[in-house]
């Protein structure tokens, strides 16, 4: 009983909020805005006790006509932890934009983003408890529309139409796959109900799983239908980049999973091929992080990583299910689903704190930041939480979860088959690679943003963020330690539930001793040190007058790594030297440039454009020289054909 009354209370109070900034979409005074996020706020945790609610007690199901169409709707315990994610998350983001919204120099922006905001989380619920084919593709197209509003927000920016379009391809690529499958779902099944998929054959299955599988990846962004993600976050306002990233890619992993769960049979290769494509895009996409200087851009690489990582996780699961090893394949499940969640809390914490920062200095180019830990200490805190989160450190939450997932690789030996032994050691192998790399990337993003010296004016004048986008974020921070710190406390009643053994650290202990032996060991450092110790500055090979110039930069912490992995970046190196004589002995100056091949854009992306553009221009001519009749037949040959391709499709 209360779960019925619970959703349509959050569904009211956020549909509040889409319209009332509608209503005064021209009035400057923040009272409606305020009175928005409040809403969003209040559904929030509304959702929040609903989806605690559903793991308690049972499911709740709901029914809605629009148009005359049944919408099924079910909240399960797979839905409500969606539920959970995308509720936390937009509660933070609510908090974050009370402040943030109103740097918008424009009314209308302002009370259209808090409106659109709205639309897209409510979007993101209906599509996590759509129980019907019809149901779920209608809110998932809700959701792909009101996104890409989204990243069409600042229009009037230099990169922000092409991110527009990029986007716009691709996640009507991912609907398009999700049609065919759903069109074959009913045609041999009769029904639009998710419960009648299992009856399916064999082969029949594996071509749904194939389809589905590159509709939900191109959401995800999963390599190599991530092309999307870099531009779409350093187009869209940071609030929305801590959206989409910590939820909008999740709810592809939750149709993956869903969809995985409702086959009554799974293949082999289907948990391989999983595995492959996760570990593939775990390792890029932090090679590819390693070489940006754009923050927003760099975060948006270490997206399409963390999706990698929870595929490797859902891929295990589905190894070891075949294998018939349940509590191996649910721990590995459980590892997905927890990193899920985490992702979900550090790359909003990195998104959000990256925005106060960019809102600050004025440029997403971290060569012209420096030196902010001084002018921004609490964002810088709360950033470094985030980076330590997202680096897979001890004793925060994205440890645990790696952790696990290193555990179950580890448990490859209850598998007798050798190719898949060294299948699963060749990905914990590439998956350790990626573990390093990230701790790198982000060693490199929080030393040059936020210590040394300002490299620019803006830097040097940057003050710290409003209240509102220091709450926001601290809630995500103090979940990640949390998370990371009672995870032992917190698997070990859900196994206790459950009945499946979580081999994790005490994490707890481990942090309360590293505090007091990090207390003693500062007191003991004090006591010792000389208390008539000159302070001077840092040797600067002579030159009284340190400057920024002497700093490491973005590029020279970068290059090692660019060197190293020249085969995939395609590094191309350019010097350029002149000199005061002709025997070039005397140097005058120089000129270096690093240059990089987008490898996937300029060979999988570009080839095909170019083609569609050539068939195009051809097109375009025949139709301007072509008579009237001649025109009526191709089109009606055109129709015959594309009915006839449907139908076998269908059969």
């Amino acid at each position: 009983m209360a779960n019925s009354f619970l959703f349509p209370c959050a569904v009211v109070l956020l549909s509040l909020s889409i319209i009332l900034p509608l209503i005064f979409v021209k009035i400057k005074k923040p009272i409606f805005r305020k009175i928005s996020l409040l809403s969003i706020i209040l559904a929030c945790v509304v959702l929040i006790t609903l989806s605690a609610g559903v793991f308690i007690n049972e499911t709740a199901n709901f029914n809605i006509f629009i148009l005359g169409m049944n919408f099924s709707l079910l909240i399960d315990n797979l839905a409500a932890f969606f539920i959970f994610i995308i509720s936390l998350v937009g509660l933070c983001v609510a908090i974050y934009s009370f402040s943030y919204t109103e740097h918008f120099d424009n009314c209308i922006k302002r009370n259209m983003l808090i409106s659109i905001m709205s639309f897209f989380i409510l979007s993101m619920i209906f599509v996590v408890i759509s129980h019907n084919l019809v149901s779920f593709l209608f809110f998932w197209e809700l959701m792909s529309i009101s996104s890409f509003l989204l990243i069409m927000f600042d229009y009037e920016k230099e990169g922000t139409k092409k991110a527009g379009i990029f986007y716009f391809a691709m996640t009507q690529l991912s609907t398009l796959f999700l049609i065919i499958s759903f069109v074959i779902i009913y045609n041999h099944t009769g029904t639009l109900d998710f419960s009648k998929i299992s009856e399916l054959s064999p082969i029949l299955t594996s071509l749904l799983f194939i389809l589905l599988t590159i509709g939900f990846c191109t959401k995800a962004g999963i390599i190599p239908f991530h092309k999307w993600l870099p531009y779409a976050h350093p187009a869209s306002p940071s609030s929305i980049s801590a959206l989409m990233s910590g939820l909008m890619i999740k709810i592809a992993i939750y149709g993956l999973i869903r969809f995985i769960f409702l086959f009554s049979f799974q293949e082999l290769w289907w948990g391989i091929l999983i595995l492959v494509l996760g570990t593939i895009s775990a390792l890029l996409g932090v090679i590819y992080a390693l070489k940006e200087h754009n923050l927003k851009r760099l975060l948006a690489y270490h997206s399409i990583e963390n999706i990698g990582i929870i595929f490797i996780g859902i891929g295990l699961y589905m190894i070891f299910s075949y294998y018939n090893l349940p509590n191996i394949a649910l721990v590995a499940l459980f590892a997905g689903l927890f990193h899920t969640l985490n992702h979900a809390l550090f790359k909003s914490l990195l998104f959000l704190t990256s925005g106060s920062v960019v809102n600050s200095t004025h440029t997403k180019n971290i060569e012209e930041m420096g030196g902010l830990v001084k002018k921004m200490p609490y964002t810088a805190i709360l950033f470094l939480i985030g980076a330590i989160s997202i680096s897979a450190l001890p004793p925060f939450n994205g440890f645990v979860s790696e952790l696990m997932i290193f555990q179950i690789f580890f448990k490859s030996n209850a598998i007798s088959s050798p190719i898949i032994n060294l299948i699963l050691l060749i990905s914990m192998s590439l998956f350790a690679l990626t573990s390093a790399l990230a701790a790198a990337c982000f060693v490199k993003a929080f030393g040059i943003v936020f210590l040394a010296a300002p490299r620019s004016k803006e830097a040097k004048e940057a003050k710290e963020a409003d209240l509102s986008m220091l709450i926001g974020p601290a809630i995500l921070a103090i979940l990640c330690i949390i998370l990371g710190i009672f995870s032992y406390q917190i698997f070990s009643f859900i196994g206790n539930k459950a009945g499946i053994i979580f081999d994790l650290p005490n994490l707890l202990w481990i942090s309360l001793a590293g505090i007091v032996i990090l207390i003693i060991t500062v007191l003991i450092v004090k006591i010792i040190s000389n208390k008539n110790s000159r302070v001077g500055e840092t040797w600067g090979c002579g030159i009284n007058k340190q400057n920024s110039r002497m700093e490491y930069t973005a590029s020279g912490f970068s290059e090692p790594i660019v060197t190293i992995f020249s085969t995939i970046f395609q590094t191309k190196k350019v010097n350029k030297k002149e000199y005061y004589d002709s025997d070039k002995v005397i140097f005058k100056e120089g000129h270096a440039k690093i240059s990089l091949i987008k490898f996937f854009e300029e060979y999988l992306y570009l080839p095909e454009l170019k083609l569609i553009n050539k068939i195009s221009e051809k097109l375009y001519k025949i139709q301007n020289e072509i008579e009237l009749d001649p025109y009526i037949l191709y089109i009606f040959l055109t129709i015959l054909i594309l009915l006839i391709i449907i139908g076998v499709v269908i059969k």
